[in-house]
């Protein structure tokens, strides 16, 4: 799978940093295409939503690591507020 396959959100694309991240690894690429647009939508908002460089990477690196074991959604986050609008 090629970078620009890369399955979207629902609202939101995929940035740059966190589609790295997920093509660099397999296991959590295929994790991601196994989401639907919705969840993979509030991984990307999850994402984006942080202010600062290094709260996006941490985010950005939980994202890969909860993928990979299986979770579905971000933990502890309340969602994607753009779904409201």
């Amino acid at each position: 799978m090629t970078n620009e396959a890369l399955a979207k959100g629902k609202v939101h694309t995929v940035p740059a940093d966190l589609r790295a991240a997920l093509t660099r690894t397999p296991q959590a690429q295929k994790a991601w295409e196994d989401t639907t647009p919705l969840a993979r939508n509030e991984w990307i908002c999850w994402v984006v939503s942080a202010k600062k460089a290094d709260t996006r990477n941490e985010h950005i690196k939980r994202t890969v690591e909860q993928l990979i074991t299986g979770k579905r959604r971000p933990c502890c986050w309340a969602g994607c507020i753009h779904r409201l609008k």
